[in-house]
């Protein structure tokens, strides 16, 4: 039997008992509607997984003595979705692993302070950097800081992609990744994407979004914007498995407002057709035109991104970082990233209040990055 809670109806200024059945399909749309969810996130999740397994790229993690870390280390070589660098202290993180109970075995663990590739790695640096005056002393002392050691590893092709930031700042993390790793040829700009899973699957790709540059690059210029666009729309192919529909975000559309602010993106949306013109790529757009078939093609007819719009890229990164966490706070809707892209090699960051699972599905992310 199942117990009905009094509800006061104001109208009829009585007791309201709703109907057992109401109540029965009242709780089952809600679990369908979560499990529902979930399940979109996790097959996203586990496409991402299966194809890190099937190529197995070497990761590094350069705070490898963080216990989250080592967890996720643990997890990431139980599910063999990379193969694992930890960069630290070997005692350090033999005697955490011992007491916390971690199996790490299949790690590769390297100090940085007496690794014995230093001395090759020094001139590495000191090649890329000379003209700004580095020397090889210079270069052995900067390699002692893990953050330096990883980029490095990956210039010199000891690794594929590398993972930090759970215990250190954005800067410290990107500026030697960008000193020594590098954009992609004719890419001068690093950005970050956050893939967006919402409820409402007649949105986007199934209810996939992507969201451009939230994380890294606060005004960018039409060129750059432009390059953000064709960064972001190898990630949805790469990463969220989806054929690209980029809009270009701005207050107006196709001509509806006259402003600065209005010619960058249509710039921006000019030269990312020149560059890669095989991309479905439309601007200025306004966020309704973009998302909403009926006013899309009300407001730019003819459209083949107009209503139907997969990856979103916003004008500077102060619309696309509030955007995202208005839609992942307001919405319920899954973010995952931010993902960084432009970088020669994938290089990502983390959030210091980073999970567990935070972690390792980051190093999936970056091991198919790395393809």
């Amino acid at each position: 039997m199942i117990r009905t809670i009094p509800i006061f109806n104001l109208k009829k200024s009585s007791i309201y008992r709703p109907r057992p059945s109401l109540l029965r399909n009242f709780a089952y749309y809600l679990i369908f509607k979560v499990k529902s969810f979930k399940t979109h996130t996790m097959e996203l999740l586990d496409h991402i997984k299966n194809r890190a397994r099937k190529l197995q790229n070497r990761i590094v993690l350069a705070e490898g003595t963080e216990l989250r870390t080592l967890r996720a280390a643990e997890i990431v070589l139980k599910e063999k979705l990379a193969k694992i660098i930890l960069l630290g202290n070997p005692q350090v993180i033999a005697e955490l692993t011992r007491k916390e109970g971690i199996d790490i075995s299949g790690a590769e663990i390297i100090d940085p302070l007496t690794d014995a590739k230093r001395q090759h790695y020094a001139e590495i640096m000191v090649e890329i950097r000379k003209s700004k005056g580095l020397t090889i002393e210079d270069a052995l002392k900067s390699l002692n800081n893990p953050l330096v050691f990883g980029p490095i590893m990956i210039k010199a092709g000891d690794a594929d992609g590398e993972i930090a930031g759970a215990i250190n700042a954005t800067g410290d993390v990107l500026r030697p990744a960008l000193q020594y790793v590098k954009t992609l040829p004719g890419v001068s700009v690093v950005s970050g994407v956050f893939i967006m899973i919402l409820k409402n699957k007649a949105i986007g790709d199934n209810g996939i979004l992507i969201f451009a540059d939230c994380a890294v690059m606060p005004d960018p210029d039409e060129k750059q914007l432009a390059e953000i666009a064709i960064t972001t729309a190898k990630t949805a192919k790469t990463i969220a498995n989806i054929e690209p529909r980029i809009a270009m975000l701005s207050f107006s559309t196709k001509g509806s407002a006259k402003h600065a602010l209005v010619d960058k993106v249509v710039n921006a949306t000019r030269i990312a057709h020149e560059m890669a013109p095989e991309l479905m790529i439309d601007g200025e757009m306004q966020l309704d035109a973009a998302l909403n078939e009926e006013v899309g093609q009300l407001k730019s007819p003819g459209s083949l991104v107009a209503g139907k719009a997969n990856v979103l890229v916003f004008p500077g990164l102060e619309a696309a970082n509030i955007g995202y966490k208005l839609v992942q706070r307001l919405a319920g809707a899954e973010a995952i990233g931010p993902i960084l892209q432009g970088m020669a090699a994938p290089i990502n960051d983390l959030s210091r209040g980073c999970s567990v699972s935070d972690i390792v599905n980051m190093a999936a992310i970056t091991a198919t990055q790395a393809g």
